[in-house]
């Protein structure tokens, strides 16, 4: 199975109008058909410290077990790349434990994460925490995400509506991140895609300012670059607000 070398890519992150410093990381790495976002939490800094070590984990994993895939021409399947991309996040969750163990500095540290894996017409999506991927196909925007999210479980329960949510005091609190606890769980899941799909990941800073609604009527503008849209995405983040850091990978296969 090999990746697919047509995809386009944009990517942006932006600190937002509130927050001293960027705290997300970005990464794409088209010769692999990968992309990862991560939103960093904890103090003094320790949270652009924990997402800038789990990009860079999973990044280093994922190019080493490809490249030694292709180079003995071993054959893989998608499920193959769902248990890399679970071990690969894995991997990082301890890295980021051991480096806050020994610097009491970054105790609390820990990050979400969204990130992806193309291959041919599979993508291999794995998220952990509140960070999100979007689907645009045929016009229609879809979350193939499910955030881990104290909110999140409040509407699988019932109890408030999507619409409630998005203005609730507590839509931040995660209930999985990497870096956090010894025992992780990472969601994943693989989609088939189809010719022009345009997908979308993003942190909660742009989520949290945005609603679907609007983030599609950006991604279905046919005169925009890939490049046009994340901007416009992280300028009307920021013209609603800008809370928090922004950041957007954008990819069209």
């Amino acid at each position: 199975m090999q990746q697919n070398p047509s995809i386009d890519y944009a990517a942006i992150t932006d600190v937002g109008l509130k927050r001293a410093h960027n705290e997300d990381a970005i990464s794409v790495v088209p010769e692999l058909g990968l992309t990862i976002l991560a939103d960093g939490m904890g103090g003094y800094n320790a949270g652009e410290i924990a997402s800038m070590m789990c990009i860079n984990v999973i990044s280093n994993f994922i190019h080493d077990k490809l490249h030694r895939l292709r180079a003995y021409l071993l054959p893989y399947q998608v499920d193959d790349l769902k248990n890399m991309m679970v071990d690969a996040v894995e991997l990082a969750n301890i890295a980021i434990l051991q480096a806050a163990a020994d610097d009491p500095q970054y105790f609390g540290m820990g990050t979400t994460l969204v990130s992806t894996l193309s291959a041919k017409d599979n993508l291999i999506v794995a998220h952990v925490g509140d960070s999100r991927a979007y689907r645009l196909r045929n016009g229609e925007l879809t979350q193939i995400t499910h955030d881990h999210s104290v909110v999140q479980e409040q509407i699988d329960a019932g109890l408030i509506t999507e619409e409630s949510a998005h203005t609730s005091d507590i839509k931040n609190l995660v209930t999985r991140a990497v870096g956090v606890m010894d025992l992780m769980e990472v969601e994943v899941h693989a989609h088939k895609t189809e010719p022009q799909d345009l997908y979308l990941l993003c942190s909660d800073g742009l989520s949290d300012m945005l609603l679907p609604h609007e983030i599609a009527e950006i991604l279905v503008k046919p005169e925009l670059s890939l490049t046009d849209m994340s901007r416009e995405l992280v300028d009307l983040a920021n013209l609603h607000g800008g809370r928090d850091n922004i950041s957007v990978i954008l990819f069209k296969t």
